[in-house]
């Protein structure tokens, strides 16, 4: 299993307790240190749809100009967006065995456990 975030970030953080507390075992990809892969947005894009891994409600997006903001309109700029300013993807990303996770919900990440999709 891969998480995906930034380390700061109190969701990142919550999430990653929940895993450690639950045994599962993960490997942390810091966007910050590590770089945002294009490839693999464009796939979470796919899979989630681009409007669901773009995080609108963060601060990042809030400071960013309103001409900036009006050229997101689909997949291509959001992720070049992305790419530019990792603060503004969705957090956390978790690619599992046997499904993806975008953003951290205790409830449904404990349903993911029992039904063993979380690993």
């Amino acid at each position: 299993m891969k998480v995906y975030g930034i380390k700061n970030c109190d969701t990142v953080k919550k999430a990653r307790k929940f895993l450690e507390e639950a045994g599962v075992d993960y490997t942390f990809h810091d966007y910050k240190k590590d770089g945002v892969d294009q490839d693999k947005l464009t796939a979470f894009a796919s899979e989630f749809g681009w409007e669901t891994i773009l995080n609108k409600r963060g601060t990042t997006w809030r400071k960013l100009d309103e001409e900036v903001q009006d050229t997101v309109t689909d997949a291509a700029s959001a992720i070049a967006l992305m790419c530019e300013q990792p603060s503004i993807i969705k957090r956390p990303i978790v690619e599992g065995e046997a499904k993806n996770f975008v953003g951290f919900d205790p409830v449904a990440w404990e349903m993911a456990l029992e039904l063993g999709e979380l690993k």
